[in-house]
């Protein structure tokens, strides 16, 4: 059985492909990739089609992730359905995850920083209005709260290889 985790930003040409990419590789690294699927998508419609914004991608490239190959999509009704773990990047987007959502699968959606061990912060903020620094602190939060989704992704494959 396949424990699936969604990135979720407003676009998804930022902050959500960069945790897959972040995600992804954790996955791989941790020998995995056949038990966790990762995936991003955004709230709004506004780039889907697109790669990842540039800086995003350089950034992401920087410290060894790759994230050209995933094409920005709008979070489908299917989804919520369909992953185990709904992880937004901040408030407004995880209120517009909470009024499309059934209620059933509510319990799926969370802040992805809620996983976070060495930053306190609540959210990850959208650089795409900022500069290059941006990218970087969002990469800083990316990685130790996908550390954290680590963590507990792998206690549920263990417990259901067990099973």
């Amino acid at each position: 059985m396949m424990t699936k985790v969604l990135f979720v930003c407003m676009g998804n040409i930022c902050r959500s492909p960069s945790a897959e990419g972040v995600f992804r590789r954790l996955v791989e690294e941790a020998g995995l990739s056949d038990a966790i699927g990762v995936d991003s998508a955004g709230t709004h419609d506004y780039h889907v089609g697109e790669a990842p914004d540039a800086r995003a991608q350089a950034a992401a490239r920087k410290r060894g992730y790759e994230v050209s190959h995933c094409i920005a999509r709008q979070v489908k009704a299917e989804d919520f359905r369909d992953f185990d773990l709904i992880l937004a990047m901040d408030w407004e987007n995880l209120s517009a995850l909470q009024q499309r959502c059934p209620k059933i699968y509510h319990h799926k959606l969370m802040l992805l920083m809620r996983f976070a061990n060495e930053f306190e912060e609540a959210t990850i903020p959208d650089p795409y209005y900022g500069g290059v620094d941006g990218f970087s602190k969002v990469l800083d939060y990316i990685e130790d709260a996908c550390q954290g989704v680590l963590e507990l992704v792998r206690k549920r494959v263990l417990q259901y290889q067990a099973a």
